[in-house]
């Protein structure tokens, strides 16, 4: 079982890249996030891979962080979606995007991946909803106040705040990173005009 590769980069294709290990060349697909991540031909690179070993088959894919493999065997979980949907969910969106798509519960975020329609999201969006702040990453410190939007059960004035901030054209994201940030200054007590005041400041930055 191959578990990472370090070697040169020989060629990078539309959806792989082959990796010369020693004068062999391993071809990983990976995630066009992953893909325009690597250096040109010729360079150095390391690949961290996951390993599908079937009668037919065998097929390294390839990713560049151990956070993105961890998302891609996630994703799998999920009915309907197999390997090559997991990599296009992971071009499209960060792991830390994807923890506050579905923590906010973002269906249409998450439908913009290739070969992801509503329906799909929306398994992935309630599939996922409990195992995403383990997978946050850099959203890791507004993932439960994210949740609390996407359920609904968040305090008046924090949804308040969020759905004026969304108002001005911020995203959902943005607006609850912000109010977040303004709700760590205020503390709990703070009302929706605090928090929107605040919240334009963070954004302002």
């Amino acid at each position: 079982m191959i578990g990472k590769l370090k070697g040169t980069v020989d060629e990078i294709g539309e959806d792989h890249v082959i990796l010369d290990v020693h004068g062999v060349g391993y071809v990983a697909y990976c995630s066009m996030r992953t893909l325009s991540s690597l250096p040109g031909a010729g360079e150095a690179a390391t690949l961290l891979i996951e390993t599908y070993v079937r009668e037919d088959l065998i097929r390294l894919y390839g990713f560049g962080t151990v956070l993105e493999r961890e998302w891609f065997r996630l994703l799998q979980n999920v009915q309907g979606i197999g390997a090559k949907v997991a990599l296009s969910v992971l071009g499209t969106l960060s792991p830390s995007d994807l923890a506050n798509a579905i923590a906010l519960r973002d269906i249409a975020m998450v439908s913009r991946a290739p070969g992801v329609g509503k329906r799909v999201a929306e398994r992935i969006v309630t599939e996922l909803k409990n195992k995403a702040p383990a997978f946050a990453g850099e959203a890791l410190g507004t993932i439960g106040l994210k949740q609390e939007l996407g359920e609904g059960v968040a305090a008046a004035p924090v949804t308040d705040a969020v759905s004026a901030l969304t108002n001005l054209g911020y995203s959902r994201d943005q607006a609850a990173n912000a109010v977040a940030a303004a709700l760590k200054e205020a503390g709990e007590g703070a009302d929706s005009a605090k928090l929107i005041r605040l919240g334009l400041k963070e954004l302002a930055r």
